[in-house]
């Protein structure tokens, strides 16, 4: 089974990575299971993929909250009666200097960043070990390759995930496939959520002039999946060729 005719789910897939990712997956032939908080927005992707010719089916998720991954992994066995792909895309980047001290984004950045995924995979392993297959895509950053100030808990939290994936991909046999794909500057909304207005706007105008698609990182993410069952990408890293 190459992509077509897989069951993804894609967390974060209201806008940026996640939705590039969910067009170009459901374009191959694959069903798309998506989530993420906004709701409407769900929708509309969905809505999109469907006329299109496409298979897609949502859930509003909150990947901080264990219960709700657990529901969105249930929605795409019980509609589409297995699961092959769980993309674990959803990210938060309130970033700032140590000295700042916005301890609260912090703690949001840790359970978005973090804690969601780690949910994502609580809740899939379950349906990959009585399948005997499955693959874990788990979105991290070059910010953790490379890192500057302002990104240190941001990044703390990316390198936190490509551990556990390296630890997951030891532990995991010959029937599970765990990638890391580690974005660049991307043009997504992501430096939305900085409150920092000195760094949000610094980020705003990196991105402007260097920023790339997301569709690039899709198509990194669709190779990997798109691989025969015992080959394994164990890590892409995509970024501008501008990017330091």
């Amino acid at each position: 089974m190459s992509i077509s005719g897989k069951v993804v789910i894609i967390t974060g897939a209201s806008s940026g990575i996640g939705r590039a990712t969910a067009i170009l997956l459901a374009e191959a032939g694959a069903t798309v299971v998506l989530g993420a908080r906004r709701e409407d927005a769900l929708a509309s992707i969905a809505r999109d993929i469907v006329a299109a010719g496409g298979r897609a089916i949502y859930k509003a998720t909150d990947v901080s909250v264990r219960a709700d991954l657990e529901a969105l992994v249930q929605l795409a066995v019980d509609e589409a009666g297995r699961l092959d792909v769980i993309v674990n895309n959803a990210g938060i980047s309130p970033i700032s200097r140590f000295d700042a001290l916005r301890v609260e984004d912090w703690d949001a950045m840790i359970d978005v960043n973090l804690r969601g995924t780690l949910y994502g995979i609580a809740a899939a392993l379950p349906v990959f070990q009585r399948q005997q297959s499955g693959h874990v895509v788990n979105v991290v950053s070059t910010a953790g390759l490379k890192i500057v100030p302002t990104m240190g808990v941001y990044a703390a939290t990316k390198n936190a995930v490509r551990t556990i994936s390296e630890a997951l991909r030891q532990e995991s046999g010959p029937h599970l496939r765990v990638t890391e794909v580690s974005p660049g500057m991307i043009a997504t909304n992501l430096g939305d959520s900085v409150s920092d207005p000195s760094v949000r706007d610094a980020l705003a105008a990196r991105l402007g002039a260097i920023a790339i698609a997301p569709s690039a990182i899709a198509r990194g993410i669709a190779f990997a999946i798109d691989q025969p069952d015992d080959v394994e990408v164990g890590s892409i890293v995509i970024r501008p060729t501008a990017q330091d």
